[in-house]
Protein backbone atom coordinates (compact mmCIF):
# COMPACT_ATOMS: atom_id res chain seq x y z
CA UNK A 1 0.00 0.00 0.00
CA UNK A 2 1.21 3.49 -0.80
CA UNK A 3 -0.03 6.83 0.38
CA UNK A 4 0.37 10.06 -1.49
CA UNK A 5 0.88 13.14 0.62
CA UNK A 6 0.61 16.53 -1.03
CA UNK A 7 1.37 19.82 0.62
CA UNK A 8 1.63 23.37 -0.51
CA UNK A 9 4.37 25.73 0.62
CA UNK A 10 3.34 29.37 0.64
CA UNK A 11 5.86 32.20 0.28
CA UNK A 12 5.82 32.63 4.03
CA UNK A 13 6.70 28.93 4.41
CA UNK A 14 9.50 29.23 1.87
CA UNK A 15 11.05 32.16 3.70
CA UNK A 16 12.85 29.71 5.98
CA UNK A 17 14.56 28.12 2.97
CA UNK A 18 15.41 31.53 1.54
CA UNK A 19 16.99 32.57 4.83
CA UNK A 20 19.04 29.38 5.07
CA UNK A 21 20.14 29.75 1.44
CA UNK A 22 21.22 33.34 2.04
CA UNK A 23 23.24 32.20 5.06
CA UNK A 24 24.89 29.46 3.02
CA UNK A 25 25.65 31.92 0.20
CA UNK A 26 27.19 34.42 2.60
CA UNK A 27 29.74 31.79 3.63
CA UNK A 28 30.44 30.43 0.16
CA UNK A 29 33.55 32.57 -0.30
CA UNK A 30 35.05 30.84 2.75
CA UNK A 31 34.51 27.39 1.28
CA UNK A 32 36.73 25.78 -1.29
CA UNK A 33 34.96 24.57 -4.44
CA UNK A 34 36.20 21.04 -3.72
CA UNK A 35 34.66 21.11 -0.25
CA UNK A 36 31.31 22.34 -1.60
CA UNK A 37 31.26 19.53 -4.18
CA UNK A 38 32.40 16.92 -1.64
CA UNK A 39 29.63 17.92 0.78
CA UNK A 40 26.97 17.70 -1.93
CA UNK A 41 28.31 14.29 -2.97
CA UNK A 42 28.31 13.18 0.66
CA UNK A 43 24.62 14.04 0.89
CA UNK A 44 23.95 11.89 -2.19
CA UNK A 45 25.93 9.03 -0.67
CA UNK A 46 24.20 9.30 2.70
CA UNK A 47 20.72 9.24 1.17
CA UNK A 48 21.08 5.60 0.16
CA UNK A 49 18.49 3.60 -1.73
CA UNK A 50 15.50 3.29 0.59
CA UNK A 51 14.05 6.78 0.13
CA UNK A 52 10.78 8.23 -1.11
CA UNK A 53 10.53 8.88 -4.86
CA UNK A 54 10.15 12.60 -4.15
CA UNK A 55 13.64 12.61 -2.64
CA UNK A 56 15.27 10.33 -5.23
CA UNK A 57 14.01 12.50 -8.10
CA UNK A 58 15.57 15.56 -6.47
CA UNK A 59 18.85 13.77 -5.83
CA UNK A 60 19.10 13.26 -9.60
CA UNK A 61 18.82 17.05 -10.01
CA UNK A 62 21.56 17.54 -7.41
CA UNK A 63 23.78 15.15 -9.38
CA UNK A 64 23.19 17.29 -12.49
CA UNK A 65 24.29 20.44 -10.66
CA UNK A 66 27.49 18.73 -9.54
CA UNK A 67 28.11 17.43 -13.08
CA UNK A 68 27.71 20.97 -14.49
CA UNK A 69 30.67 22.08 -12.39
CA UNK A 70 32.83 19.01 -12.96
CA UNK A 71 32.26 18.57 -16.70
CA UNK A 72 35.38 20.04 -18.32
CA UNK A 73 33.82 19.99 -21.78
CA UNK A 74 30.80 22.04 -20.66
CA UNK A 75 33.05 24.86 -19.47
CA UNK A 76 30.31 26.54 -17.46
CA UNK A 77 30.77 30.33 -17.58
CA UNK A 78 32.13 31.95 -14.42
CA UNK A 79 28.92 33.73 -13.46
CA UNK A 80 26.80 30.59 -13.76
CA UNK A 81 29.51 28.55 -12.01
CA UNK A 82 29.28 30.90 -9.05
CA UNK A 83 25.46 30.56 -8.99
CA UNK A 84 25.63 26.75 -9.00
CA UNK A 85 28.33 26.67 -6.32
CA UNK A 86 26.32 29.11 -4.20
CA UNK A 87 23.34 26.79 -4.48
CA UNK A 88 25.43 23.74 -3.63
CA UNK A 89 26.88 25.54 -0.60
CA UNK A 90 23.59 24.91 1.21
CA UNK A 91 24.58 21.25 1.45
CA UNK A 92 27.70 22.25 3.38
CA UNK A 93 25.51 23.51 6.21
CA UNK A 94 25.54 21.10 9.14
CA UNK A 95 22.11 22.12 10.43
CA UNK A 96 19.00 20.79 8.73
CA UNK A 97 15.38 21.64 9.38
CA UNK A 98 14.75 17.88 9.54
CA UNK A 99 17.77 15.85 10.72
CA UNK A 100 18.91 13.45 7.99
CA UNK A 101 18.90 10.40 10.30
CA UNK A 102 15.09 10.46 10.67
CA UNK A 103 13.69 7.68 8.46
CA UNK A 104 11.61 8.70 5.41
CA UNK A 105 11.45 12.41 6.33
CA UNK A 106 15.11 13.12 7.06
CA UNK A 107 15.93 14.31 3.57
CA UNK A 108 12.66 16.14 2.94
CA UNK A 109 14.13 19.60 3.63
CA UNK A 110 17.10 18.80 1.36
CA UNK A 111 14.72 17.67 -1.40
CA UNK A 112 12.70 20.87 -1.07
CA UNK A 113 15.86 22.97 -1.29
CA UNK A 114 17.04 21.01 -4.33
CA UNK A 115 13.69 21.63 -6.02
CA UNK A 116 13.86 25.38 -5.29
CA UNK A 117 17.43 25.56 -6.58
CA UNK A 118 16.51 23.54 -9.69
CA UNK A 119 13.68 25.97 -10.47
CA UNK A 120 16.03 28.93 -10.05
CA UNK A 121 18.70 27.32 -12.24
CA UNK A 122 16.29 25.77 -14.74
CA UNK A 123 17.85 27.49 -17.78
CA UNK A 124 21.33 26.33 -16.78
CA UNK A 125 20.19 22.75 -16.15
CA UNK A 126 18.26 22.59 -19.44
CA UNK A 127 21.25 23.88 -21.42
CA UNK A 128 23.62 21.44 -19.73
CA UNK A 129 21.25 18.51 -20.33
CA UNK A 130 20.95 19.44 -24.01
CA UNK A 131 24.75 19.72 -24.27
CA UNK A 132 25.20 16.25 -22.75
CA UNK A 133 22.59 14.74 -25.08
CA UNK A 134 24.21 16.43 -28.09
CA UNK A 135 27.67 15.24 -27.07
CA UNK A 136 26.41 11.69 -26.64
CA UNK A 137 24.63 11.70 -30.03
CA UNK A 138 27.57 13.22 -31.90
CA UNK A 139 30.39 11.34 -30.19
CA UNK A 140 30.46 8.57 -32.78
CA UNK A 141 29.95 10.80 -35.78
CA UNK A 142 32.23 9.66 -38.58
CA UNK A 143 33.31 11.04 -41.92
CA UNK A 144 33.32 14.69 -40.89
CA UNK A 145 36.31 17.00 -41.28
CA UNK A 146 35.41 18.91 -38.12
CA UNK A 147 37.17 18.10 -34.86
CA UNK A 148 35.40 17.12 -31.66
CA UNK A 149 36.59 20.34 -30.03
CA UNK A 150 35.09 22.38 -32.88
CA UNK A 151 31.63 20.82 -32.81
CA UNK A 152 31.50 20.83 -29.01
CA UNK A 153 32.62 24.45 -28.88
CA UNK A 154 29.97 25.56 -31.35
CA UNK A 155 27.20 23.80 -29.44
CA UNK A 156 28.51 25.00 -26.08
CA UNK A 157 28.55 28.66 -27.22
CA UNK A 158 25.02 28.34 -28.63
CA UNK A 159 23.70 26.82 -25.39
CA UNK A 160 25.51 29.26 -23.09
CA UNK A 161 23.91 32.12 -25.04
CA UNK A 162 20.48 30.51 -24.99
CA UNK A 163 20.81 29.83 -21.25
CA UNK A 164 21.44 33.50 -20.52
CA UNK A 165 18.63 34.66 -22.83
CA UNK A 166 16.10 32.31 -21.21
CA UNK A 167 17.10 33.39 -17.72
CA UNK A 168 16.82 37.03 -18.73
CA UNK A 169 13.33 36.50 -20.22
CA UNK A 170 12.22 34.54 -17.15
CA UNK A 171 13.30 37.42 -14.93
CA UNK A 172 11.58 40.01 -17.11
CA UNK A 173 14.75 41.24 -18.81
CA UNK A 174 16.40 42.03 -15.49
CA UNK A 175 20.05 41.20 -15.07
CA UNK A 176 19.37 40.63 -11.36
CA UNK A 177 20.87 37.34 -10.26
CA UNK A 178 19.58 35.42 -7.30
CA UNK A 179 19.41 31.93 -6.02
CA UNK A 180 16.25 33.14 -4.26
Amino acid sequence: MTIEVTFKLEDSDLEHFRTVMRQAQSGVEKLDEGIILANAKQLIKSVGDNIPTFVSERITKLESLIAMIEDSEWQIPAEERKDVLSALAYFSEAEDLVPDHIPVLGFLDDAIMIELVAKELESEIDAFTEFCEYRHRERNRAGEDISKDDWLDAKRRELHSRMRNRRSRRRGGSSFRSIF
